[in-house]
C-alpha cells in the first residue's frame, strides 16, 4: 500500500530535522528583524481591531505634549494630546475618548500587547534635559474620593525645587500664601549623595543610571536589584519585588527609552500580571490597565488588584492605584474580622491612587509645557 502524502512530508520533515540537529537555536540578535515583523503585525492588527466606526469628528491636530517648543528638548513618556481647532495651543489636554468596554486579555494576549509596548517606545528619541532645566509635573491624589492636585518642578541637575500649592518652612509667618510658588535652591547634592553612601539621586543620577540598562528584562531587573535600593523585604518573593521595583521606577517623570521598553518585558514576566484594555484611568483618560492581584497580603502588605494605567497608543504612563491591606491596630486591622480581611480585598484593603496629569521640561519654575 502507497504510503499517504501527508505521512510522506512529515517522513521528509523529520528527516531534515535530524540533519540539522547540531545547529544551535538562533540568539536574540539574529532573531530581533522576525521579532520586529510579528510586532508590526501586532499593531496593525491592534490598530484595525480598536478602530471605531467611522463617524463625523471635528478636524483635530495632535502635540506631543513634552518640553516647550523653544527648548528643542524630546522628552520620552510625553503623552499625545488631542486639541480641537478651537484650542490654543498652549492648553493641550490628554484625549478621553470613552473606552469600548472593559477586556482582560489571556496571559498570551497581555505579553503580546506588552511585547508591542515594548517595541514602540523604544523607537523613541531621547535628549537628556539641560542642568539648568526643571521637570515638571502634575498630579492628582485622591483623598477618599476628593481628587487633590499638585505641581511639581525639579531641577534637573539637584540643586533646586519649586511646588504649587506651597509648603510653609519653618520661619513661615501667619501671611504665608499657598497659592505663591515655593521656590528652594541649595548646593549641588549628587558629590554629597555619592560620597556620603545616599540611596537618593538627583533626577539626572537616576536618568543616567536608567539609560546604562540593558533592555533585556532578566538582565535589566538585576541591575536595578543591585543599585535601586528601596529596602529588602523579608519574605517578599521575586515577582513582588519585581513589582514593587517597577511601581517605584515609573513614579520617575523622565525614563529613557531602553529602559521604558525593558519595563513593559519584565511586566510580562511577572506570573499573574495581565493587561486589561478598554478602561480608563483615574481621572477620566482613555488607558489600558496593567495589573497584577495579591489574594493574601504581601510581606510589604500589598493587598488585592495593583494597577498600573498607560496611554492606549503611546503606551505613556499616566497613573497607578495601589491597594495595601488595611492598617493594624493592635494587631488587628482596622473593621476587619481578623489579622488581614482578605475575603474582599476591594472593600477592606485601602487604596492609593495617583495619576499623572501632566508633564514636560521647562526652562524655569513656575512654567508649565
Amino acid at each position: 500500500m502507497n504510503e499517504p502524502a501527508d505521512a510522506r512530508d512529515l517522513s521528509d520533515l523529520s528527516h531534515l530535522s535530524a540533519l540539522r540537529a547540531d545547529v544551535p537555536l538562533p540568539d536574540s540578535d539574529r532573531l530581533a528583524p522576525q521579532r520586529a515583523l510579528l510586532t508590526e503585525a501586532f499593531r496593525q492588527e491592534a490598530a484595525r481591531a480598536d478602530r471605531p466606526a467611522p463617524v463625523a469628528l471635528p478636524r483635530r491636530r495632535f502635540v506631543l505634549m513634552t518640553a516647550a517648543a523653544a527648548t528643542g528638548v524630546v522628552v520620552t513618556g510625553g503623552i499625545v494630546a488631542a486639541l480641537s481647532d478651537d484650542d490654543s495651543p498652549g492648553t493641550a489636554r490628554a484625549t478621553t475618548t470613552a473606552p469600548a468596554g472593559r477586556r482582560l486579555l489571556s496571559a498570551q494576549a497581555s505579553a503580546d500587547t506588552l511585547e508591542l509596548a515594548a517595541a514602540t517606545v523604544e523607537k523613541l528619541g531621547a535628549t537628556e534635559p539641560g542642568p539648568k532645566q526643571w521637570v515638571y509635573e502634575k498630579t492628582t491624589s485622591f483623598d477618599q474620593g476628593t481628587p487633590r492636585s499638585a505641581e511639581q518642578w525639579t531641577r534637573w541637575d539637584g540643586t533646586g525645587s519649586a511646588q504649587l500649592p506651597g509648603v510653609p518652612g519653618p520661619n513661615a509667618t501667619s501671611s504665608f500664601d499657598p497659592d505663591k510658588l515655593s521656590v528652594w535652591y541649595g548646593p549641588n547634592q549628587e558629590e554629597k549623595w555619592k560620597r556620603e553612601g545616599y540611596d537618593d539621586r538627583s533626577q539626572r543620577q537616576f536618568y543616567r543610571f536608567l539609560a546604562t540598562l540593558p533592555s533585556d528584562p532578566d538582565r535589566m531587573m538585576a541591575a536595578i536589584r543591585k543599585e535601586h535600593a528601596i529596602g529588602d523585604i523579608k519574605g517578599e518573593t521575586r515577582a513582588q519585588r519585581d513589582w514593587r521595583e517597577i511601581d517605584v521606577l515609573y513614579r520617575s517623570v523622565l525614563i529613557p527609552p531602553n529602559a521604558q521598553a525593558g519595563l513593559f518585558r519584565a511586566l510580562a514576566k511577572i506570573p499573574g500580571a495581565r493587561v486589561e484594555k478598554g478602561v480608563k484611568d483615574p481621572i477620566g483618560r482613555a488607558a489600558i490597565g496593567v495589573t497584577v492581584t495579591y489574594a493574601e497580603p504581601t510581606p510589604s502588605g500589598w493587598l488585592g488588584k495593583q494597577e498600573l494605567f498607560f496611554d492606549p497608543r503611546t503606551y505613556a504612563y499616566l497613573a497607578e492605584a495601589r491597594h495595601t491591606a488595611p492598617f493594624r491596630i493592635s494587631g488587628r486591622a482596622k473593621g476587619a474580622k481578623g489579622p488581614y480581611a482578605t475575603a474582599s480585598p476591594a472593600l477592606d484593603a485601602d487604596v492609593m491612587i495617583t495619576a499623572r496629569a501632566a508633564w514636560g521640561v521647562v526652562d524655569r519654575p513656575g512654567e508649565r509645557p
